[in-house]
């Protein structure tokens, strides 16, 4: 296991939330090594005790790990140099390898990759068996994208990169491959013969408050499904694969996304819906909605995206896949539902066969992890009654003791060099070839961008593309082009 850490971006939001709390609960589980030393790099002009200073308030909160906590600080050192500059960045931290084994975190937005990787290179903090990691996303579309990993690939192999999506972290996103490929039953029953559609919901309570600037150059579609969504969509419909090596498990997933069947001008009205949030209540609070001034001069972007994705292969030809995300929705939820086909023949009086539920595969990643399988079972009744069915839920999942924060297994795996929970390269750029295609037909069709209030389920015309969601929180106001 490396036993360095250098972390850019030590400064930022995601370090803060999500790095450094992972980084105590693994210190204290003694999942670290005895000689392990994070090096935090970031532009504000702090020294080591004044950025300790700052990171303990951040870490106060975390019950049982006030011993801990001052562990880690004493191991974490600071260093101020500009990000953008590859030559400093070099002279700066020139020597911090020597004896040490390092992994380089980029906490950072992805303009700043590559000036950080060249002056990593400059340092000597690259050779092997240097790694380093990156957060989503990679670029803003497919020759960004093409053009960062070209220009770290002049750095490092590819086999010491590891790009980040967090949701391949969560116990629960790892669960599917278990479901899938450990069990005959779902295995057996897993293509368009027996599947009649599957949504994947991504839905936050929170806005963009803070993040507006960087939201407007991204919005839904790049910030959101270009990873998160297509991984979980991945998972799902990829075939079987031979081992669960990385580059066998990666492969599977690149053939789905190559399988993507383009967006066009022509047909992306019906098969996508664009939203941006307005002003409302969120947990019975009021909250302002997408502030326009962030997106002047800029091309508009949505908050909310729905769309019918068709996978062009044998196994799910046909078979809708509904992929929903937005802010200020009504709940945070992440699901997917696998909704199954009905029964060929139907016997029952009671429900009648339209109004029958169907069977359905429901994995929940948020805010609670469960897996549920809904079947049909019959009510207990009179002798002289009709026999009648009814939905019931089977509770799968099994009770854990402790959650893991998603980083924490990432962060592992990084430090122990095992990839197949990052994403390589050529699946990058096959997600920003399809997210490219709706971008484009967006703009062919001059698809609107429809209002929806904070605190419901989006636009009105998006309803279709929400069959889990409650109706009356649809389409709060009616629907208009936003500018």
């Amino acid at each position: 296991m490396h036993d360095t850490l250098l972390l850019f971006g030590a400064t930022g939001d995601l370090a803060a939330r999500q790095l450094f709390p992972s980084l105590l609960h693994l210190l204290r589980d003694r999942l670290l090594p005895e000689d392990f030393r994070i090096v935090a790099v970031a532009r504000h002009a702090y020294d080591d005790e004044a950025f300790r200073a700052w990171l303990g308030e951040r870490l106060a909160g975390i019950e049982n790990g006030a011993e801990v906590r001052a562990e880690l600080l004493r191991r974490t050192e600071y260093v101020a140099v500009d990000l953008s500059q590859p030559e400093a960045i070099a002279q700066t931290l020139r020597g911090y390898a020597d004896g040490h084994r390092c992994v380089s975190y980029l906490a950072t937005p992805p303009y700043l990759f590559v000036p950080i990787a060249q002056g990593l290179k400059g340092a000597g903090l690259l050779e092997e068996p240097s790694r380093l990691v990156l957060e989503k996303p990679i670029g803003s579309d497919l020759e960004s994208a093409r053009a960062i990993n070209a220009a770290l690939g002049a750095c490092l192999g590819e086999d010491r990169i590891f790009r980040i999506d967090h949701y391949l972290g969560k116990a629960a996103v790892q669960n599917l491959l278990a479901l899938r490929f450990g069990n005959t039953l779902l295995e057996a029953v897993w293509h368009h013969r027996w599947i009649e559609s599957v949504d994947i919901l991504v839905a936050e309570t929170a806005g963009v408050d803070g993040r507006e600037s960087y939201y407007a150059d991204y919005g839904a579609l790049r910030d959101m499904v270009q990873n998160h969504v297509l991984q979980l969509l991945c998972l799902i419909a990829m075939e079987p694969p031979a081992s669960l090596d990385a580059a066998v498990l990666r492969d599977e997933k690149l053939k789905v996304l190559r399988a993507l069947r383009p967006f066009r001008a022509d047909s992306v009205l019906a098969d996508s819906v664009r939203g941006r949030y307005e002003a409302g209540l969120v947990d019975g609070e009021p909250v302002r909605g997408f502030s326009l001034q962030a997106v002047q001069g800029r091309e508009p972007v949505e908050t909310f995206v729905a769309l019918r994705a068709s996978i062009d292969n044998w196994r799910w030809a046909g078979v809708p896949f509904r992929l929903c995300t937005g802010k200020r929705l009504a709940e945070r939820v992440t699901q997917v539902v696998v909704t199954f086909r009905p029964t060929s023949h139907w016997l029952f009086e009671k429900p009648r066969r339209e109004r029958a539920t169907p069977n359905r595969l429901v994995l929940r990643l948020q805010p609670q992890e469960n897996v549920e399988l809904e079947l049909m079972s019959s009510l207990a009744g009179p002798e002289w009654g009709a026999l009648e069915l009814q939905a019931l839920p089977l509770d799968l999942s099994m009770p854990t003791v402790q959650r893991r924060i998603a980083y924490e297994r990432l962060l592992l795996d990084a430090l122990n060099g095992n990839s197949t929970l990052f994403v390589r390269s050529d699946e990058v750029e096959a997600a920003w070839t399809w997210i490219d295609s709706i971008i484009a037909a967006w703009r062919e069709a001059e698809t609107p961008i429809l209002p929806y209030m904070a605190g419901s389920w989006g636009p009105a015309a998006a309803a279709n593309f929400l069959p889990q969601a409650p109706a009356r929180t649809l389409g709060a106001q009616r629907d208009r082009r936003v500018p």
